[in-house]
């Protein structure tokens, strides 16, 4: 590992705490309320059709989801839909925003090791008020010197990032699950990161290779970073 790592950000969802589980959780849920418009996984697709034409305008989170799902709504039923499907639907996102706060095996000890050591920073997407909840939540606010919630995780999202830290490329490692968008951008900008992959992946996040690069590696648990720097 290049000794020269001075910060080190760190993914919230799935690398921090649980958060796929909950978003597959809710679009059961919502595709079991609309089986006698279409069949199950045809809500699905019609869902996720819906995510990926909105998130120019949503972004990423839990409130864009609520709109791709009342929008999908009234596109299967033709605005036919009864109020009371729509009720149920913002229900779901209700309960999504206020699920309690799974913290992932290894994290806190992972931070109090490197706490001290290295400057330690969030650098996560989704919507600023439900991740700053989290992070509350989750007690692991006091170990980051920076929290960083972003619209987006391209290249000139990290090349703002690393502006505003006053830090070099080379001196940056980034921690997450999603190759595409933690580990992709960073090493194109001349970053380090590392991989820690989770069971399950958002169907917009799945990339199927695993780059060739010397500033890349993938590990198994959050706690074997700790041996890897």
């Amino acid at each position: 590992m290049n000794n020269a790592i001075t910060t080190i950000a760190f993914d919230a969802d799935d690398t921090l705490w649980i958060n796929e589980p909950y978003f597959q959780e809710a679009e059961k849920q919502f595709c079991l309320l609309l089986e006698d418009y279409l069949p199950y996984h045809s809500v699905s697709q019609e869902l996720f059709k819906t995510e990926m034409q909105n998130l120019p305008l949503y972004g990423y989170g839990v409130k864009g989801f609520m709109l791709c799902m009342v929008e999908t709504i009234c596109r299967i039923s033709g605005n036919t839909a009864p109020s009371a499907l729509i009720d149920k639907t913002i229900g779901i996102g209700h309960e999504l925003l206020q699920k309690p706060i799974e913290v992932l095996e290894g994290v806190r000890e992972t931070l109090e090791s490197l706490k001290g050591k290295y400057r330690l920073i969030v650098a996560t997407k989704g919507d600023l008020l439900d991740q700053e909840r989290k992070l509350k939540n989750s007690g692991l606010q006091e170990y980051f010197h920076h929290i960083e919630i972003m619209s987006n995780k391209k290249e000139s999202d990290y090349r703002k990032l690393l502006k505003h830290l006053d830090c070099r490329p080379e001196h940056f490692l980034m921690l997450g699950n999603s190759i595409k968008s933690d580990i992709l951008p960073v090493l194109e900008i001349g970053g380090s990161a590392v991989h820690i992959p989770y069971h399950i992946t958002w169907s917009h996040e799945q990339h199927s290779h695993h780059p060739e690069h010397d500033r890349f590696t993938k590990l198994q648990s959050m706690i074997e970073i700790l041996d890897y720097l």
